[in-house]
């Protein structure tokens, strides 16, 4: 073979090479072409659904809850007026037991205070002869005095014995009061009840021995129970005014929320300071009759009291869960942005708050339940659960 057909032969490897090199080097790009297309693009993060509820400013019927407790008109410590020993005790002056007013409870040895009586009887009787003789007297010195024929008054008022006269009859005006205060000092022996009450303890047994002024046993009034319901200058400022209070036609919820049973009673007053503790006032509420109620309402009993106020106009009415643990609602924008608003409630009930819509706002979507892990500026999908009617 000639040198010149071997160098073309040469020539003719190398550019085939060159081109078998060429065509694979393609194919690997159009390969690594393809295995780019393939890779996943990573995906935009999910906005998250919420449910909302539309709300819109509007005119609700305000009330106010507070806490009391069940208390007596009347807490008495019964006291003895005279000192003397327990001769009988009765049956009915035990705790537990409803007495009624003027019931007998005890009675004291009443033999010295009888006796008191009589020595004062006496005194008066003597004290009405010593006057009526004082004015026979006096009769008889004024009849003198003109038979004498002397002219002008007497020069001392002991001549026509007007002085005697106003001593005895002092006197016996002495011994009237006298007799009275034996008399009473004598129904003191016995004890009764001084309205109708429940008897909580006795301090006394027959035979014991008592001072004039010691403590005998505990009455509380039967008749009537009050409520002392501590309330806020912001609860005052949505109730209805004291002339409305008292005008007979005000009732309000009562409820012992241990059992569920419930009471009505009406306003009996306003106080008019404020607790130097807790700087809030208090509206007592009275119940008549409180043991003929169909439930029996026994003082001491802890109550929840529900009390109508004034509707109050502008406020939003959202479910209880949308207020969150920080005491915030969080509204979704227009463009589906979280944004969280302080709540400033004026008011609530079991199931709603009612709030004073953040400044700008008039209506708008509030989540139904927010939850910690939300934030400010998210973009949610918001769900309409309902409705605030």
């Amino acid at each position: 073979m000639s040198r010149k057909a071997i160098r073309n032969m040469t020539l003719l490897l190398a550019a085939a090479f060159i081109v078998a090199v060429s065509i694979y080097n393609i194919e690997r790009m159009a390969d690594h072409s393809k295995s780019i297309q393939q890779i996943p693009q990573p995906q935009e993060s999910q906005s998250p659904n919420v449910a909302v509820v539309e709300v819109a400013a509007a005119t609700h019927q305000a009330y106010v809850e507070g806490v009391g407790s069940v208390e007596a008109r009347f807490d008495l410590a019964l006291n003895s007026r005279v000192s003397g020993q327990v001769k009988t005790v009765l049956d009915d002056f035990e705790s537990g037991r409803l007495v009624t007013s003027g019931s007998l409870l005890a009675t004291l040895e009443d033999s010295e205070f009888r006796a008191s009586l009589e020595s004062a009887r006496e005194t008066l009787a003597n004290a009405r002869v010593s006057y009526l003789e004082e004015q026979q007297e006096l009769q008889q010195a004024q009849q003198e005095w003109t038979s004498s024929g002397l002219t002008g008054e007497p020069t001392s008022s002991l001549v026509l014995r007007e002085p005697q006269l106003a001593a005895a009859e002092a006197a016996l005006e002495s011994a009237r009061k006298a007799v009275a205060a034996a008399e009473e000092n004598l129904d003191s022996t016995q004890v009764k009840a001084p309205f109708d009450a429940i008897v909580v303890s006795r301090d006394i047994a027959p035979g014991s021995y008592i001072q004039a002024g010691n403590e005998i046993g505990h009455l509380l009034s039967a008749d009537m129970v009050e409520i002392s319901i501590p309330l806020s200058a912001s609860n005052w400022s949505i109730l209805a005014d004291e002339a409305e209070f008292l005008s007979g036609d005000y009732s309000v919820e009562l409820r012992q929320t241990e059992t569920g049973e419930s009471w009505t009673g009406d306003v009996a007053r306003v106080e008019k300071n404020l607790n130097v503790n807790t700087r809030q006032r208090s509206l007592i509420v009275k119940i008549e009759d409180p043991l003929s109620q169909e439930t029996p309402l026994y003082p001491g009993t802890f109550l929840k009291a529900r009390i109508p106020g004034r509707a109050v106009e502008g406020l939003w009415r959202l479910p209880a869960s949308a207020l969150s643990q920080r005491g915030e609602i969080w509204i979704v924008t227009e463009d589906n942005l979280l944004q969280a608003h302080d709540a400033n409630t004026r008011f609530s009930d079991p199931e709603y708050i009612y709030v004073v819509p953040p400044d700008g706002y008039r209506e708008a979507h509030v989540l139904v339940q927010p939850l910690s892990s939300y934030s400010e500026g998210m973009k949610v999908v918001p769900q309409r659960e309902l409705t605030n009617e």
